[in-house]
């Protein structure tokens, strides 16, 4: 498989982990939009939204507490944060990999900016 994330999985491809368990694997982006920007990747490959299948919805759940676990462990939980996850060319994904995108450190706008 050709997976940018995926090689980052199996370390094929080096990147400043910071949050990793059975599930889910975290790092920091190499293009920040904030001054804390976090992907957060499930360990195994889905594609886009649309290939979830209701045996992943514990998956994307453990995606979103290991966000907010995240965001309380860098102090901007109370202050508040924000959190992407983009379909498809349309709606910006660029990585054909699901990943939640966690912001936090400045205020952020709607819509988005």
């Amino acid at each position: 498989m050709d997976c940018l994330f995926c090689k980052i999985i199996n370390r094929e491809i080096p990147s400043d982990i910071v949050y990793e368990d059975e599930d889910v694997l975290a790092f920091n982006d190499i293009n920040p939009q904030a001054p804390t920007h976090v992907l957060l990747i499930p360990k195994r490959h889905v594609a886009t939204l649309n290939d979830l299948k209701e045996d992943d919805l514990a998956l994307v759940g453990r995606m979103t507490f290991s966000a907010a676990k995240l965001a309380n462990e860098y102090g901007f939980a109370e202050d508040g944060y924000r959190v992407v996850m983009n379909c498809n060319e349309k709606g910006g994904q660029s990585v054909y990999h699901i990943h939640m995108h966690l912001m936090g450190g400045r205020r952020f706008t709607w819509p988005a900016g």
